[in-house]
């Protein structure tokens, strides 16, 4: 071998770093597409509407997103176990109305109370069935979701439920800082669920029984508490969720939480996770969630029809999982 021919084998190739930064800074966007579409989004809303970016307008944004957001929370840990649930409008609407009229509404606490029990037994129900009964989640859901409206319209008769407290509506309508508390709340849970499914060992079962159950099993996570965990947590998110839709609306309604289930869905999957469990980010479920309020949200300003609003943002989801999708397919390959 000549000295040539070694010097050139050995000598550090000077274009190498470049070439890695670009290629983990081409996996770092990749890896943020759900933010990507939600920064494109924002623009665009901007372009199109004048009042979008009004103080009055955001502040309405974040109300209309919080409750949905902490729904589709709910629906994110479900997901990552390996399941879904489409019962968590009805649930909200159940946990709804009861925190409003169950004991006249007359105190606060009860009905934060009221509500979090609600969600907590039937979310509790759906684990145990899911978990215990191998049944599948979507026929379990499915069958809640029918029984939880029914026993909300049941309950109210198709009236509105009007609570005592004059304090109920505090909650729901307050700002610190000119910020929403209902915000504050969504931010909070988030982080929290964040803190659970990434830094303590539940979170890491939840993410192991929704990759691969037997396998999870085999390696000694106990998969049926685990699930019934996971389902008990979700109920107490949107029975949370109940409270706070019927503060902010000042009354339990008997369409309290109508579709709920479909927006937070698609919020989950828009974010990033994957139907089949075992991975997705929380931040990708607020951005998720984000997404479809800015969506929701600039179409209200530009008057479409609220004839064509759905059509519309079924399109625009559409749009949104298929770049989701593309993003995914990019990340894979990346790696």
């Amino acid at each position: 071998m000549t000295v040539t021919e070694k010097t050139a084998r050995t000598a550090p190739d000077a274009g190498a770093a470049p070439r890695a930064w670009a290629g983990r800074g081409g996996a770092w966007l990749r890896n943020q597409y759900p933010l990507l579409i939600l920064v494109a989004l924002v623009v665009l809303a901007a372009m199109l509407s004048d009042a979008f970016l009004s103080t009055r307008n955001l502040e309405n944004l974040v109300l209309q997103m919080s409750v949905i957001g902490i729904v589709a929370l709910a629906q994110f840990i479900v997901v990552v176990s390996g399941g879904i649930d489409i019962s968590v409008g009805s649930v909200l609407g159940l946990a709804c109305v009861l925190s409003a009229g169950l004991f006249g509404g007359s105190s606060v606490i009860v009905s934060v109370l009221v509500a979090l029990g609600v969600g907590a037994l039937l979310g509790a129900v759906n684990g145990f069935l899911v978990a215990f009964r191998g049944l599948e989640p979507f026929i379990v859901t499915l069958g809640m979701l029918a029984l939880a409206r029914g026993l909300v319209y049941a309950y109210t008769e198709g009236v509105p439920v009007r609570p005592a407290d004059p304090a109920f509506t505090v909650a729901g309508t307050a700002t610190v800082l000119g910020v929403p508390v209902l915000g504050i709340l969504w931010v909070a849970v988030a982080v929290g669920m964040a803190f659970l499914l990434r830094r303590t060992v539940f979170g890491r079962r939840v993410y192991a029984v929704g990759s691969t159950r037997e396998a999870a099993h085999a390696s000694g996570v106990p998969v049926r508490g685990t699930l019934l965990a996971v389902y008990v947590i979700a109920g107490l998110l949107v029975g949370l969720g109940g409270f706070l839709l019927a503060s902010r609306v000042g009354a339990g309604t008997p369409t309290a939480g109508t579709l709920f289930e479909l927006d937070a869905i698609a919020a989950v999957v828009i974010g990033g996770a994957r139907l089949a469990g075992g991975q997705g980010r929380v931040f990708g479920a607020v951005v998720g969630t984000a997404i479809f309020g800015v969506i929701t949200n600039l179409l209200v300003l530009l008057n479409v029809s609220t004839f064509l609003q759905d059509a519309f943002r079924g399109a625009l989801i559409l749009l949104a999982v298929a770049l989701a999708t593309i993003g995914r397919t990019g990340t894979r390959r990346g790696h």
